[in-house]
């Protein structure tokens, strides 16, 4: 005679997964809720940095462009990004004066920035920034100078020339000595 209703051991052992055995405590009801509460909060997102927008540009070389700027000792020849970054990049072409007069550009200072990337494209410059000691960039060389690093030209070949890459486009230079 069989039983109606009644289920077999054998498909309940076979549907059943093994067990794993804990050895941690089983957390009781107020320890849940103490866990629940010493919870981390949910991380927020960083914001989304609003960005100006950009605009395409180009500069051609002109011998024209190149103005006294910063410096005394120095043309500079704006390669317009600035305008076209809605001010977040200044980029710019330095050709520095003949001959080197070192008690004229040797003045400790730092600029305000954000980010200061220089790029030899003629020439040799000798610089020395604050805990980095003295070197001599010759084309091709670059160097980032890390925010408001204290740093001086020491000298330069009378036909240096480079390019330098600044965020934000409007920045102070601060004069140490």
């Amino acid at each position: 005679m069989a039983r109606t209703g009644t289920k077999t051991s054998a498909r309940r052992t076979a549907a059943r997964k093994p067990v794993v055995k804990s050895r941690n405590k089983p957390v009781r009801p107020a320890q849940r809720k103490r866990a629940a509460v010493a919870a981390p909060k949910a991380v927020a997102q960083p914001k989304e940095v609003k960005r100006p927008s950009h605009i395409f540009r180009v500069s051609h070389h002109s011998e024209e462009d190149f103005e006294i700027g910063l410096r005394r000792y120095a043309k500079y020849r704006d390669l317009g990004m600035a305008k076209a970054t809605g001010g977040m990049v200044q980029a710019h072409v330095i050709r520095f004066v003949a001959p080197c007069r070192p008690e004229e550009v040797s003045k400790l200072h730092y600029h305000d920035v954000e980010f200061q990337m220089i790029y030899v494209l003629k020439g040799w410059i000798k610089t020395e920034l604050e805990g980095q000691g003295k070197h001599v960039m010759r084309p091709g060389s670059a160097w980032l100078q890390p925010p408001r690093v204290k740093h001086k030209v020491l000298d330069y070949s009378d036909d240096c020339e480079v390019l330098e890459v600044i965020l934000p486009a409007d920045f102070e230079t601060v004069e140490l000595t």
